[in-house]
């Protein structure tokens, strides 16, 4: 069975699905791939605490609370939910139905708070700049332009726009007659922020698997790199310098724009009504309550933790557009989210059929293949890696010790619900939304990879400046991602997958991914027989 970390799967009635108990809790098809990134980085800005350590906000826990961490606590996090930010943004763009009268009232006031305390010299009016502001911040509109406006989440380039889940109770609302200003609906509750219904407990799960990670023995984790030919620098691979590292630079990630835009933020959310933020953040805390109680990761799963570990903290110290990185951030939780579904699995699932002596470090192979599909060999692969995974995710989740744990409960697994909401076919709902798997709707399913994926391999694999042969970029790409590339690593998972011979795959069968790179800009071509991959971007300096 995995062992849960934090060690808390006794006190939830959440850990009764066959999927939870094998991936933690928890990765949801709900929350979608932004959300992943916007939820990490809610636990990373936020005030956190575990037992009664206190951890600082833009902080990872350091390596005494990581090694010395109570059993049955939690990690609790204080989240800012900016509901006036929020409805200041968002109401106007929202649908006509969900624009309760309560939030109209509010939404004027805030509207005539902030024109009282504009000072214009100029011909431009009042009016125009609230405008402006309301444009400025709807700009940054990332996610559920279909839900309620509270339940939508700005594109998180700054720290005073990131914010916690709210769902407006509705229903609750119309039955309590009572209630009719904006602040009885705050005071009792009719904004929920803890359905986890769209920030559904995935970038809590990505934030534990880092910490997990971190506080392996030092020994443990550079005998398991070294036998497996993952190649990170001495900086990497030193704990407390990644962990400084990491906190260093992804705080600049979300803290570099100009002061006064995060400034203007603020001031919206909490100066013009400070009531509000009481409400939902500050009367609380002063109570002690309103600390989320994150969930748990597998304890296995640390490899693959430490592997994202430094995908992030090598994106975040690329010199690249604020925007650009944001995208490759989430990118990078949508394969670590596969990636931990298919390494899991291969840790429950063994089978004659799949030899595991071919799969990469972490059990599986991915063989991707070209968008177009001009390969008939190549989609053959890519289809039936493709096939096996889902086969393979499919079956841990009925994992007999997993499934016995729960009759015991006198629980019945509820497979189906399993399979579409956590298991393999959320792995190729996932796979679809990121553009790693073709086509959309359908049979036939395959791996590809697209100028951004490929984008991202590049930046993830080469630092910042540097450049590796082709040869050693994909032996990389093979053994951090499972992913499979050219001659020698397609007939692995041939291999694997236990496909019927194939009698050539041809010299060329990679030569599409070459065309790639260097239409990018990232192929440097030395001779005929050796070519390098270079990131041509700057490693940001970062003043600690």
């Amino acid at each position: 069975m995995p062992e849960p970390f934090p060690n808390i799967l006794s006190d939830s009635k959440e850990d009764n699905n066959p999927a939870i108990l094998l991936f933690g809790r928890r990765f949801f098809s709900d929350q979608t791939i932004p959300e992943l990134l916007i939820e990490l980085l809610l636990v990373f800005i936020s005030k956190k605490r575990i037992s009664d350590t206190e951890i600082k906000k833009m902080e990872f826990p350091d390596l005494d609370s990581l090694n010395g961490w109570p059993e049955k606590s939690y990690l609790e996090y204080l989240p800012k939910h900016r509901l006036n930010l929020k409805l200041f943004s968002f109401l106007s763009g929202s649908k006509l139905e969900t624009r309760h009268e309560s939030h109209i009232e509010h939404y004027r006031e805030l509207e005539n708070k902030i024109k009282g305390s504009l000072n214009i010299s100029g011909v431009e009016s009042k009016e125009k700049v609230i405008f402006l502001l309301k444009n400025l911040f709807f700009g940054f509109q990332n996610i559920g332009g279909d839900r309620t406006w509270c339940a939508q989440n700005f594109f998180p380039i700054s720290s005073q726009l990131i914010a916690g889940e709210s769902i407006w109770r509705s229903v609750a609302y119309k039955k309590a007659k009572d209630s009719s200003t904006w602040h009885d609906a705050s005071y009792k509750n009719f904004f929920d922020h803890n359905q986890k219904l769209f920030l559904a407990r995935g970038g809590e799960v990505l934030f534990l698997q880092i910490c997990n990670a971190l506080r392996q023995p030092l020994n443990e984790v550079n005998n398991w790199l070294e036998s497996s030919g993952i190649n990170f620098n001495s900086e990497e691979k030193d704990l407390e310098k990644l962990i400084k590292n990491l906190n260093l630079y992804l705080k600049e990630s979300i803290t570099d724009i100009p002061e006064a835009f995060g400034d203007l933020a603020i001031f919206i959310d909490e100066k013009i009504d400070p009531e509000t933020d009481k409400q939902t953040y500050v009367k609380k805390e002063n109570e002690g309550k309103g600390y989320f109680k994150s969930g748990w990761c597998p304890k296995e799963t640390w490899k693959e933790g430490f592997l994202f570990c430094i995908e992030m903290l090598r994106l975040c110290q690329t010199e690249i557009d604020i925007i650009e990185r944001i995208l490759l951030l989430e990118t990078a939780c949508a394969f670590q989210v596969l990636r931990t579904l298919s390494a899991q699995s291969s840790r429950y699932y063994s089978s004659d059929k799949f030899d595991k002596k071919f799969a990469s470090p972490l059990g599986y192979v991915w063989a991707v293949s070209d968008i177009e599909g001009k390969n008939e060999n190549l989609k053959r692969i890519s289809r039936r890696s493709a096939e096996t995974n889902s086969l393979i995710i499919q079956n841990a989740v009925r994992n007999e010790n997993i499934l016995n744990q729960l009759k015991q409960k006198k629980i019945e697994p509820k497979l189906k619900n399993a399979d579409v909401k956590y298991g393999y076919k959320y792995f190729g709902k996932i796979a679809r939304n990121m553009g790693f798997m073709v086509p959309r709707r359908g049979t036939g399913a395959r791996f590809v990879l697209n100028d951004h994926l490929l984008r991202f391999l590049v930046l993830t694999i080469v630092r910042p400046g540097e450049r590796m042969t082709y040869d050693s970029f994909i032996d990389q790409v093979f053994l951090k991602y499972g992913i499979a590339i050219g001659k020698k690593y397609l007939s692995k998972a041939i291999q694997w997958c236990n496909l019927h011979k194939i009698d050539s795959l041809g010299d060329d069968i990679d030569s599409w991914v070459i065309e790639m790179l260097n239409a990018s800009g990232m192929l440097v071509s030395l001779s005929d027989s050796c070519s390098m991959i270079e990131n041509p971007f700057k490693s940001k300096r970062v003043d600690s």
